[in-house]
């Protein structure tokens, strides 16, 4: 497998510290409001890249959760309740919304709030070793005092020394020193510290999670592009200061953000797409198929067409499923000689419009095949190639809607589009066209593809 590493900023074959064992790290939720479709993005991502790394190793994958946040208390302080209340909240609409478009739970999920005395004595050894310092309740990291700085994002040291493009505080020896612990009021929400009553900055929160979960070094770093500066740039420097590690991650991977309609997504614009909404427009799956679109590194493109799009694509592969064949075993058809180009194209740096056109490619095999025993292997490497994208999870019949049974059955229905591409086939378009009426009086519809007839049950 290669992977595409921020960090050397070139694509590199993909070692495990440990043979056969990887650990991964996700940059989470900050869960003070409905996910839009921009936060579904990341988690989407690194699920197929965790169904890909688990065929071949076992995988330990932590995703955060950011419950203790400036935005955090600013809303539950203007609903009236706890940001313990606020948080749970909309971690549950998370796990929810995800769950719909078919991301599989991580293996840990930890939150900031219970890991408060970890982040208070990683900040103490900080200061010990003298990467950091403290001024009025304050708690800056030194950004000086590391030579690294800069390495994942390209930034030039002296450039951010000298305050470019960063705010200036009087309470910082230098322009780009971040937070890494800060004072609450007394009424507000914070923890005792040797500083004074306070709460984490937010770079700081990952760099302990991650430390506490997976060890002093970890194969895998993960998020969005908008996170490599400052929030993994100021990760690296922490946690290589604070642990004395040279590369506390082998590996950084980013994908690229969402764009509404050529525009950035934002609350100022008035574009923000909420998952939930999304939901109520097409299925889990459609979204994630589009979600899933373009290159995982590149910005995706959300459409006004996108969500119809990816459901005529998910309707074709679902059809083809139901072409014939024995339920596919596992086992059996993982070796399969056409499932090779799926994985081959995964495994290229996740190439995922290439696994689909891959996918695609057996439909168009599929169809074609009037050799049963040819077409339940090639069905059994669709269902099989698609897992790993986190496609084709349903019943066929239940994605075109339940088919009435007492009406029609499904081979009945498969027997029909044959007897009328037969037809077809021979110019024989007006017996075609009754085969079409007799199917859609049954509550069938079908549709004529590039790649075969499709059908679908309707109400």
């Amino acid at each position: 497998m290669r992977l595409h590493n921020t960090l050397t900023n070139k694509k590199e074959e993909f070692i495990p510290i440990v043979p056969e064992q990887v650990k991964l790290y996700v940059c989470g939720p900050t869960v003070y409001n409905h996910p839009h479709i921009g936060n579904a993005r990341p988690p989407v991502v690194f699920d197929v890249l965790v169904r890909l790394l688990r065929a071949k190793y076992k995988v330990t994958y932590v995703r955060n959760v950011t419950d203790v946040d400036d935005k955090i208390n600013l809303e539950a302080s203007k609903r009236g309740i706890s940001i313990k209340e606020l948080t749970s909240y909309f971690l549950n609409i998370f796990r929810r919304d995800m769950n719909a478009i078919g991301v599989l739970p991580p293996d840990l999920e930890p939150k900031v709030t219970d890991h408060i005395p970890e982040i208070i004595n990683y900040i103490d050894k900080l200061i010990s070793k003298g990467y950091a310092y403290s001024n009025k309740g304050h708690v800056y990291f030194d950004i000086a005092s590391f030579d690294g700085y800069g390495k994942l994002s390209g930034r030039k040291l002296n450039e951010l020394l000298a305050g470019a493009r960063i705010d200036i505080s009087e309470l910082k020896k230098n322009p780009g020193d971040f937070v890494l612990w800060k004072p609450s009021e007394l009424d507000g929400i914070g923890w005792e510290s040797p500083w004074g009553y306070g709460r984490p900055g937010w770079h700081i929160e990952c760099s302990v999670m991650s430390h506490a979960h997976l060890g002093e070094r970890i194969d895998i770093h993960g998020g969005g592009s908008d996170l490599i500066f400052p929030h993994h740039e100021n990760e690296i420097a922490q946690s290589e200061c604070a642990l004395g590690v040279t590369r506390f991650s082998n590996y950084w991977l980013h994908n690229g953000l969402i764009r509404i309609n050529s525009e950035k997504m934002s609350k100022s614009l008035g574009n923000m797409l909420l998952v939930d909404d999304l939901l109520s427009e097409a299925p889990g799956e459609s979204i994630r198929m589009a979600l899933l679109g373009t290159h995982y590194r590149q910005p995706l493109e959300w459409t006004d067409t996108i969500l119809r799009e990816a459901t005529d694509k998910l309707d074709k592969l679902y059809n083809a499923t139901m072409k014939g064949g024995l339920p596919y075993q596992e086992h059996e058809i993982k070796n399969s000689i056409y499932v090779k180009p799926i994985l081959t194209a995964l495994e290229d740096d996740l190439n995922i419009p290439q696994a689909i056109a891959e996918l695609f490619n057996l439909v168009k095999q599929i169809n074609l095949s009037k050799d049963d025993t040819l077409i339940a292997e090639l069905v059994g490497a669709l269902k099989y190639g698609a897992s790993f994208l986190g496609l084709l999870q349903s019943d066929a019949n239940v994605w075109f809607k339940k088919i009435n049974t007492s009406i029609i059955t499904e081979s009945e229905i498969i027997e029909l589009i044959e007897k009328r591409n037969t037809l077809r086939s021979s110019k024989k378009f007006i017996e075609a066209d009754h085969i079409r009426d007799e199917l859609l009086e049954k509550g069938i519809a079908i549709e004529d593809t590039s790649d075969g007839t499709i059908w679908k049950a309707i109400n």
